[in-house]
């Protein structure tokens, strides 16, 4: 009985395992110093004005089924990207911050794409996002509400100052980034671009495993 129970586990090991010998710190992933996340999460760092962003949302279902029950993906907008300027692209997250409470995230996404990269649309203050989010199917005065909201906005603002340590120390240069339990930020140049989302997957199961 003892050999079985050791052939078992073995055989339940040998994916981590495989996955440890493929995945390389510093080829792969980096490594942020410090203590990971206290909740199990997956978070993407990306923007309503990235192309691949956009791109890479087909691929986000896929990835939000594969983690496990306790492990969470979420968003943060950025606001270094060269098209807007960091106040225009804040409010922005902001939306997305009150779009999540809301629970039309995934609509006003879609949506905030669809506005700035297909019709070409210029955001320059909350109007602009605040009809994003009607568009989403929110109601306006739940957004303007959410935009006075001391909790939302340190949300929003704590996000930003994450973002803002990360791309200082070079961890977040460039969008989309993901990043596993806040300490380990997946290098998506060295997936196999044969089968990019199966290797996605595969690394941020490995990485959720690490301490």
């Amino acid at each position: 009985m003892k050999k079985l129970f050791i052939a078992l586990f073995t055989i339940a090991l040998l994916p981590l395992m495989a996955n440890a010998a493929k995945y390389q710190e510093g080829k792969h992933y980096q490594v942020i110093p410090g203590s990971a996340s206290n909740q199990s999460e997956v978070r993407e760092y990306f923007s309503y004005y990235c192309p691949a962003c956009r791109s890479f949302e087909g691929y986000i279902g896929d990835i939000e089924k594969s983690l496990p029950a306790d492990t969470k993906l979420k968003k943060t907008h950025v606001d270094f990207m060269g098209a807007a300027s960091p106040d225009v692209q804040f409010i922005l997250s902001k939306g997305l911050v009150i779009a999540e409470k809301t629970g039309i995230a995934k609509r006003f996404n879609a949506e905030a794409f669809n506005y700035i990269q297909t019709k070409r649309e210029i955001i320059t203050n909350n109007d602009d996002v605040r009809k994003i989010y009607i568009a989403a199917g929110g109601d306006g005065a739940t957004f303007d509400k959410g935009m006075k909201s001391f909790s939302l906005i340190s949300q929003a603002k704590r996000n930003k100052k994450t973002q803002d340590r990360l791309s200082k120390g070079r961890y977040v240069k460039s969008v989309p980034t993901f990043v596993v339990n806040g300490k380990y930020v997946i290098n998506s140049t060295e997936l196999d671009r044969k089968n990019f989302v199966e290797d996605y997957k595969n690394i941020i199961a490995y990485l959720l495993t690490l301490k």
